[in-house]
């Protein structure tokens, strides 16, 4: 048994240690990528446009590269290079854009698309980056203009196969995809350019307060604390920033005065639009580099796929705000959008960028903080147009598969009424009928690995545990932990059951990896290897099963300093190479550790769980707070049956249960309750037969029911 554990660590440390984990997750992309003229400097745009051997600077709004080959003497266009995050700000399920660049020919093909840095957990412990790479040569040889959809594509929709476990991931990269290359394929006349219609403004009839405008949505209010940017708080806000759209005569009148809005109006040109941005904090709108002849690189306006920025010539003076009510700003602006293809008629984007310290690196990164503006309908002719709304990536995500997100609610809420009715199933369960109680286990455990696992790939794993600790004392993401439709209904059902009965229903009910276990031991029994199969003596057994909660601490630790490291660490939990990878297109040290952890479970039951599983670990500390424990009576203390046939070996000599070791497996409940199993209820059932006693039914707390003596 000790060289089985020392083989097992061995091939951990195999694994963890392994060269080829080298991979595009959080690589390292120099800081002029995405910042100088000369984008192609810093990365292989050849890579995307094959046959290009010259590439220009930046260029248009949004930006892209013109890419030329040299045929003679003369420099042929051969098409477009572009980078993702140029364009949009589409985040995958890590909540961090997956940089991705995209080539595109004069005719609008696509040509080819590379992602140069991701932040995808499952990409990099999980699946394959190749299946990543398979994914996107999809969009090779299509036209820019196509309606792309993951699946079978309807309605003359192009159908891309998606990648199994990576949903979320998929639907981003296509959403980005997609709008990039309209975007540069519009801007450069290979499709029409979609301008939206101008807005019809309301006359003013009245002048608002500060407050009413704020109440209306007229102005907006953007705050970045110190702790959005990684600096210490200073007690002051890092930036307290408002601003709204002045041309709408009610809004501009109230803002500005009469005289100011109507000087304003003069002197702005037939489709220009003004805005004021007011703020107070320790940071500048406007940008401490600022010099004449640039640009305030610290704010700019998006709508659709349209980004503007504001030059030194787009900036004009406010000097004060009429509007009643309107507090005390340390700094104040108004900025024009000179550009026909911005519309107040529409819903708009206000960015702020900001300097965010890197805690692990300690580097400096831009930071974008957004809020988002639509004139409200009074101030329009008619009302605000009607703007099919853009579907978030997480909805999609759940909209794919309703049949399967019923069914598996209904699998965990038929599990957890089986416990909250329990008592009741393992009175039935008598030694001579268990199956009130095995037939349940055996069905959740075949549901967790063969729907919840293969099919649906829906391991709950430490990493999340990791993130949702940080998401605590961070920024906390809905739409990231919404993402994965399973994974979150899984850590809703962990999180009920938590509470009332302790990590045991996940754990040895539902947990796909742990049923995969609990049935190969089975197997191995019913198959003649019972013989063989041992349990752990007690001291090695208390010994060991600490170092899960050592490894769930260790990697706890690391996360705090690195992530991406944590994750990788991550790897001691083999439920990727089960579900999600498969053993088939892993490296030998994962196959290696997957057979080692798969071998010794069908002599030892639940091994993994036992000593190894951080997740475990984790969900069992807080099981010390539940509701609910599992009866005992004042006869379990010198009573050993129970332990006996305790499989998780969560009862010690005293006849007590370790509620964090417990899996619910029922068995100990089953004996409670039956009079020929449980020795102190069978020793009272023979008192009572020897004593001409009538045998009366076992009380809830494992007792036969007290007899009322007769009355006279």
């Amino acid at each position: 048994m000790r060289a089985l554990f020392r083989l097992m660590l061995f091939t951990l440390l195999c694994l963890l240690a392994r060269p080829g984990m080298a991979s595009i997750y959080e690589q390292e992309l120099p800081a002029e990528l995405f910042s100088q003229p000369e984008m192609c400097k810093w990365t292989d745009c050849g890579a995307v446009l094959p046959g290009a051997t010259a590439f220009s600077a930046r260029k248009g709004n949004p930006p892209y590269v013109e890419a030329h080959s040299q045929q003679g003497s003369q420099r042929v266009l051969r098409g477009y290079v572009f980078l993702s995050t140029d364009i949009v700000d589409t985040m995958g399920y890590s909540g961090k854009p997956i940089v991705t660049l995209i080539g595109m020919d004069t005719k609008g093909t696509i040509t080819g698309v590379r992602v140069l840095k991701h932040s995808e957990p499952i990409l990099l412990v999980g699946i394959p980056e190749n299946k990543l790479l398979a994914f996107l040569q999809q969009y090779v040889g299509k036209f820019a203009g196509s309606r792309f959809e993951i699946g079978k594509g309807n309605d003359g929709a192009t159908g891309l196969d998606a990648i199994s476990g990576a949903t979320v991931t998929v639907i981003a990269e296509n959403q980005l995809i997609s709008r990039c290359a309209v975007a540069v394929a519009s801007q450069v006349g290979i499709l029409k350019e979609t301008i939206l219609p101008q807005a019809k403004l309301q006359p003013a009839t009245r002048q608002y307060s500060w407050q009413a405008l704020m109440d209306m949505g007229a102005i907006q209010h953007l705050t970045v604390k110190p702790s959005d940017v990684g600096a210490p708080d200073s007690g002051a806000p890092y930036l307290d920033l408002y601003y709204g759209y002045l041309n709408a005569p009610a809004i501009g009148k109230s803002i500005l005065g009469e005289y100011d809005y109507a000087q304003l109006m003069s002197g702005l040109k037939p489709g220009e639009h003004a805005l004021f941005v007011v703020a107070n904090g320790t940071e500048s709108f406007k940008g401490s580099g600022f010099v004449r002849g640039g640009i305030y690189d610290r704010i700019q306006v998006k709508q659709g796929i349209n980004a503007f920025t504001f030059k030194d010539s787009d900036y004009l003076n406010l000097y004060t705000l009429q509007a009643a009510g309107a507090p005390s700003f340390n700094e104040t602006g108004i900025f024009v959008v000179k550009s026909r293809k911005f519309s107040a008629a529409y819903p708009w984007q206000f960015d702020f960028l900001g300097h965010k310290l890197d805690k692990e690196t300690g580097a400096k990164t831009f930071s974008v903080f957004s809020s988002t503006y639509w004139l409200p309908g009074d101030f329009l002719a008619g009302g605000r147009p009607y703007v099919p709304e853009e579907v978030p990536t997480w909805i999609k995500a759940w909209q794919t598969k309703p049949l399967a997100i019923s069914l598996f609610g209904l699998w965990a809420l038929a599990v957890m009424l089986f416990h909250a009715l329990r008592d009741r199933w393992v009175r039935k369960a008598k030694r001579a009928d268990k199956r009130w109680v095995s037939w349940p286990k055996t069905a959740s455990w075949l549901i967790a690995i063969g729907f919840a696992g293969w099919l649906e790939m829906a391991q709950p794993s430490v990493t999340q545990v990791l993130t949702l600790i940080h998401a605590l004392f961070g920024d906390w993401h809905w739409n990231l932990f919404l993402s994965d439709p399973f994974i979150f209904m899984f850590w809703i059902v962990i999180a009920v059951t938590l509470l009332l009965w302790g990590r045991g229903l996940f754990c040895g009910w539902m947990c796909p990896f742990g049923s995969l276990t609990e049935l190969i031991y089975k197997l191995g029994g019913a198959l003649g290897l019972k013989k063989w199969q041992r349990r752990l003596p007690a001291r090695w057994h208390g010994r060991l099963r600490l170092i899960k909660y050592l490894a769930f601490f260790v990697l706890l630790a690391v996360s705090v300093f690195s992530m991406p490291w944590a994750e990788k660490l991550a790897e001691i939990e083999p439920f990727k190479t089960t579900f999600l990878v498969g053993v088939l297109h892993r490296s030998w040290p994962f196959v290696l550790f997957w057979t080692v952890i798969i071998g010794l479970s069908i002599f030892v039951e639940r091994p993994f769980c036992k000593y190894l599983c951080p997740m475990g670990a984790a969900l069992a500390l807080p099981t010390r707070f539940r509701l609910f424990a599992l009866r005992r009576k004042p006869g379990c203390t010198t009573c050993h049956a129970c332990a006996v046939g305790c499989g998780s070996l969560a009862i010690d000599e005293q006849g007590r249960i370790d509620q964090m070791e417990c899996l619910l497996c029922l068995d100990c409940m089953v004996m409670y309750y039956d009079e020929h199993s449980c020795p102190p209820l069978a020793q009272e059932r023979k008192r009572r037969g020897k004593a001409g006693l009538p045998l009366t039914p076992v009380g809830k707390d494992g007792h036969y029911i007290p007899i009322k003596p007769l009355q006279e």
